[in-house]
């Protein structure tokens, strides 16, 4: 397992660094300028000159970008232009609340998603089957800020079953009740995707010799089920739960915006719309790392559900 490991380590390296490249410039042509908000409104022309001059922007962006790897590698993110807080604190505060939100949504819809798709294979053809294909379907079709403004609606606003706004603390620490929506909003739109594909891998491992030998020896059904034809239909459901787990960061930046949590989603949206491009930058670099870490892990549990993955 450690080759693979070093071996994604050593690819995602300069996939890292290819889209910080990429976010760097996109954020250059955003229609403001940090100096001018740096020198203020009244600042004459030749503050906000000198303002550019001190922050570095009057150079070509490979040599700004150059400056800023430099920088990073010896653990300084710079500080914010809003709130002149150093980066590294303000995603300190933030990356929390989102791992908190993402395992959040993730507990939710993986173990749904692997019920519901593999009763819908042991009961195919059946009304059961059918109606959980229909759910499936749904839930694919739907956009998440269309589910979390149902949810605010209708179990936050009209039935005040639960808070809808914020974040009143960690889990651990009486936080469950105001991560309920966000998590449910974020992992309503993974159910739909893991349920279709368990449904269609279990079929085809239900067929295969194996698990009819499992069955000649006389083992129960939910056994045959759980442990030979599930466990072996996993690697392509891990596969999409790695794929839409990396999807759900993009999710999270709309819950995020929307129930007001914060996190990094939020805190990056925040930046770039006040053109504060540091934080602007640090977010994207703590999404880009959480991506890539999932990725990582993906592969990690290809070896461990089929050890010949590691011989090739």
């Amino acid at each position: 397992m450690g080759p693979v490991i070093i071996r994604r380590l050593l690819v995602s390296l300069p996939a890292l660094l290819g889209v910080l490249f990429l976010c760097f410039c996109l954020l250059q042509v955003v229609p403001s300028d940090p100096a001018r908000i740096i020198a203020g409104p009244d600042a004459k022309p030749e503050e906000v000159a000198a303002v550019r001059a001190e922050l570095g922007l009057d150079r070509p962006i490979a040599y700004q970008f150059a400056d800023y790897i430099g920088r990073l590698s010896r653990g300084d993110l710079g500080r914010s232009i809003i709130s002149n807080k150093s980066v590294g604190e303000e995603l300190a505060e933030t990356v929390g609340p989102t791992v908190e939100l993402m395992v959040g949504a993730m507990l939710l819809a993986v173990p749904i998603g692997l019920l519901l798709g593999t009763i819908a294979a042991v009961r195919r053809g059946t009304l059961t089957d059918r109606l959980i294909m229909a759910i499936s379907v749904a839930g694919v079709s739907m956009p998440v800020f269309f589910i979390g403004l149902l949810l605010i609606q209708y179990v936050g606003y009209k039935w005040d079953l639960l808070p809808f706004t914020g974040r009143t603390g960690p889990v651990w620490d009486g936080g469950l009740p105001s991560l309920i929506l966000p998590a449910l909003t974020l992992g309503c739109v993974l159910i739909g995707p893991i349920a279709r594909l368990t449904r269609t891998a279990v079929l085809e491992v239900l067929g295969a010799d194996f698990v009819r030998t499992a069955r000649a020896k006389g083992l129960r059904e939910s056994v045959v089920i759980i442990h030979h034809a599930l466990r072996n239909a996993l690697i392509p459901v891990v596969t999409l739960i790695g794929l839409q787990a990396a999807f759900l960061l993009g999710g999270a930046v709309v819950t995020e915006t929307m129930f007001s949590w914060p996190g990094v989603g939020r805190l990056a949206v925040g930046a770039i719309i006040s053109s504060d491009f540091p934080t602007a930058q640090g977010a994207i670099m703590i999404l880009a790392i959480a991506f890539l870490t999932i990725n990582l892990l993906v592969d990690v549990l290809y070896v461990y559900l089929d050890p010949r993955v590691q011989r090739t």
